[in-house]
């Protein structure tokens, strides 16, 4: 091939990558209101205004799209949630750090549907499948970033040496979920506030207490 077919060629590889982003990209939209499931090739086609054969030339199967999704997902949340988190010093500030971005994650959620990872975790609850395995996967390490966050709490002092990290992040995760359905499905005006008080008391009881002082003796006056 001489450089002009090369250059070609490239640029049809540039075009065709980025027309399969874009795919993906408004397919993750319309998960996060119909869920994975609720996708058809037939209708993200139509609602982009290409055809069915242009959509299986970037995807072979309703599946293949349905991962591809959720791995889009998996890089958003890692990006808005752990990644400014993680710059974030080590144990308490981290801890607050990946509730205040999951929380964001939430809000920033709502207008485009449910958090997509709570809304597989009831649509793929009992349904075996790749997109399952990708789904348990991501919220096991999830809840294991937090874990881990939590057990460098212990070793820089600020949390009780005898907390357990997993229950921890247990209860940490039950906080967002809750937030979630009361904020979403409820429309509870006070959902965040009550989310940011129990964290708060999540917070407060695995942190080490600094013992007051004993009060200085006073001479009884008996005159």
């Amino acid at each position: 091939m001489n450089k002009t077919t090369d250059r070609a060629n490239f640029q049809r590889m540039g075009k065709g990558e980025q027309k399969r982003q874009d795919i993906i990209e408004h397919a993750l939209l319309l998960a996060g209101k119909v869920g994975l499931e609720g996708l058809s090739l037939g209708g993200l086609a139509a609602s982009m205004a290409i055809s069915k054969s242009g959509l299986f030339a970037h995807f072979k199967s309703k599946e293949a799209l349905q991962l591809a999704v959720l791995e889009l997902a998996c890089e958003r949340f890692a990006a808005e949630v752990l990644v400014p988190a993680v710059a974030l010093p080590r144990g308490q500030k981290r801890l607050n750090g990946l509730f205040e971005h999951y929380l964001a994650w939430i809000r920033g959620q709502t207008s485009q549907g449910s958090c997509i990872f709570m809304a597989l975790a009831h649509e793929y609850d009992d349904r075996p499948g790749e997109i399952r395995d990708v789904l348990v996967q991501s919220w096991r390490d999830f809840g294991g970033s937090v874990a881990r966050v939590a057990a460098t709490a212990i070793t820089e002092g600020e949390f009780r040496p005898d907390c357990d990290p997993a229950q921890f992040a247990f209860e940490f995760v039950g906080i967002v979920m809750v937030f979630q359905h009361a904020h979403k499905l409820l429309g509870e005006t006070q959902a965040e506030a009550r989310a940011r008080l129990a964290f708060k008391r999540l917070m407060r009881s695995y942190r080490i207490v600094e013992s007051s002082p004993s009060p200085r003796n006073v001479p009884f006056d008996a005159a």
